[in-house]
């Protein structure tokens, strides 16, 4: 079975800082998308960040523009998302995810994703 293997978060006070990583799979080419999904409890996973691997093109969601950069370091297989000026409500459990529906519409689509990370606790008090 294929999991991300995801590390960072942990707890911070409102506008603080934090990054997480997430090392790609073996097959995750440059056709591939990676980014973090987030849930808080009674919710469902929503979209926070994605990059699309071959390019580097970035895709947020808007409550999070501004404040969270997604990147890339292709020489170790891994992704980062950087969080900064944290909010409370940012506060939830954030999951590495890979898919190959990598355009502004389908990579914050929950169904489509093909593999996910353990998930990490961010919380922000």
């Amino acid at each position: 079975q294929v999991q991300l293997v995801e590390s960072g978060g942990g707890l911070v006070q409102p506008g603080g800082s934090l990054r997480l990583s997430c090392t790609a799979p073996e097959f995750a080419n440059s056709s591939y998308c990676m980014g973090w999904f987030r849930q808080t409890p009674g919710k469902g996973r929503e979209g926070v960040a994605a990059i699309y691997l071959g390019t580097g093109h970035t895709y947020y969601d808007d409550s999070v523009k501004g404040r969270f950069t997604i990147s890339q370091d292709r020489a170790n297989n891994t992704v980062y998302l950087r969080m900064n000026s944290l909010k409370p409500e940012d506060t939830a459990m954030y999951y590495c995810m890979t898919s190959t529906y990598c355009n502004s519409v389908n990579w914050r689509v929950e169904s489509l994703v093909g593999y996910w990370g353990q998930g990490t606790q961010v919380t922000v008090s």
